[in-house]
């Protein structure tokens, strides 16, 4: 059976691989296994629904609230939030389920379905197998009459509540702040402009008009080179830029130079030790995060915790730990005592704050971490099961590692979705960087 669940839900080009269908289908079986597990039916089970502003969102979010309807569950729509609004506001009304509809920042006739269980958590893998077979079962033997789910009018409250959430968790008064902000044309358009503006901060919004087709095209955090020519032009403090869904952010500095999300955990870590605020005094980052970032927080006597790439790996280390920050080099951070998910509003608030608190402008607090040089290639292979295990390639690594010592490192991996190995290189000097990877990726080629 192939899995249905990629690393962040369903996910597929609208109306050929996700089709309305599909979401009916899914919102069924969802409904069948959320109302399982609940322990109370003093009420009716209630899912809320968000989406992006893609103009397959609208028939999507039409088919799933049916298919949740109809196997007994209230419905409430709020119409277009950023993903960790959907998160907060699942736990916030006390839902069984959320679900959001975006395929982040994927280009927009492409959509995805996501689910949060109660409390606005990500699904481990069991409960989406669990759907997954649910849904192959599915028959047409529904509730009827009292029993159906209702399916309400948007929440007219939804965004007034997300942004409250915002405002409570970063306090800090950013005036005199000034700053970009990129929204992709996308879910964070309305939100992330008046979060900035309400918490002091001046603020230029681009890309923040969507249209059901425009979103992430030729801008957000795909395409930073926006952020930067703007904040240079306006003279202002900052550049942030999110995806379609604003579950990421990146950062600008008043030089125009991008910092990412390697850059912002490093300042964050750094400022949240000093206000005694990072527990254990340990980050939680994938295996894709810069060596820069592991050599910066062993100054600082931060321990760095390294996860499998996907930030429901970080989720999982970071719960596991009792950890208070973790994130990815793509812009997802986490903050688990005021996000269940990667909130890129809140990460930008967060850099910001961090700026008045000390004091100093972004570029010197990034310049904590040091960026190695990294190299990436992606070697197209015909098995990528048996790449780690062909002695030739062990053995190459091995020799890798002893010419880049401490101040490089080696990391081989399959992709998830192709047949390509993924080749990546890290070395204090960049021509070095390339060297080691071009004889790695040629080794990987021969198997």
């Amino acid at each position: 059976m192939t899995r249905l669940f990629g690393t962040d839900g369903v996910r597929g080009l609208a109306n050929k691989k996700l089709t309305p269908v599909l979401a009916l289908r899914l919102g069924q079986a969802a409904a069948e296994v959320f109302t399982a597990k609940r322990e109370s039916y003093e009420r009716q089970p209630l899912a809320i629904i968000g989406r992006d502003p893609r103009v397959s969102g609208e028939m999507l979010d039409a088919a799933i609230a049916s298919g949740l309807a109809s196997r007994g569950v209230d419905v409430v729509r709020v119409g277009v939030l950023p993903t960790p609004a959907i998160a907060y506001l699942t736990d916030d009304y006390g839902a069984d389920l959320g679900v959001m509809i975006s395929a982040s920042h994927n280009p927009m006739p492409d959509n995805g379905i996501k689910f949060f269980s109660a409390g606005g958590k990500k699904l481990p893998d069991e409960v989406e197998d669990q759907i997954q077979a649910t849904m192959e079962k599915l028959t047409e033997d529904g509730p009827t009459g009292t029993k159906l789910g209702r399916i309400l009018s948007e929440a007219p409250d939804g965004r007034e509540r997300y942004l409250n959430h915002l405002k409570e968790v970063v306090s800090t008064d950013l005036s005199g702040i000034k700053v970009v902000v990129d929204t992709a044309n996308g879910a964070a358009s309305k939100v992330a402009p008046i979060a900035y503006e309400a918490a002091g901060a001046e603020v230029i919004a681009i890309h923040n008009k969507p249209n059901a087709f425009n979103i992430n095209e030729d801008c957000g955090s795909t395409h930073i080179e926006n952020a930067q020519a703007a904040v240079v032009e306006h003279g202002a403090d900052l550049g942030l830029a999110h995806d379609g869904d604003a579950d990421r952010c990146l950062a600008v500095d008043a030089e125009g130079n991008v910092i990412d999300g390697d850059q912002i955990m490093a300042l964050l870590a750094v400022g949240m030790k000093d206000d005694n605020d990072l527990r254990y005094n340990t980050l939680v980052a994938t295996v894709m995060s810069n060596l820069g970032l592991k050599l910066a927080m062993q100054e600082q006597g931060i321990e760095v915790r390294h996860t499998a790439v996907g930030d429901r790996y970080v989720l999982e280390e970071l719960n596991r730990g009792d950890f208070s920050l973790g994130g990815e080099q793509s812009g997802h951070v986490v903050l688990p005592d005021d996000c269940t998910t990667g909130d890129g509003t809140l990460t930008g608030l967060s850099i910001m704050a961090r700026m008045a608190k000390s004091g100093k402008p972004l570029k010197e607090l990034a310049s904590v971490m040091t960026v190695l040089p990294q190299v990436l290639i992606n070697v197209p292979v015909s098995d990528k099961s048996v790449i780690m295990d062909a002695p030739e390639v062990q053995e190459a690594i091995a020799q890798a590692e002893e010419e880049l010592g401490e101040t490089g490192r080696v990391l081989l991996r399959p992709s998830g979705t192709e047949e390509v190995f993924r080749v990546m290189v890290e070395a204090a000097d960049k021509e070095q960087a390339r060297k080691v990877a071009g004889r790695l990726s040629a080794i990987v080629s021969s198997v």
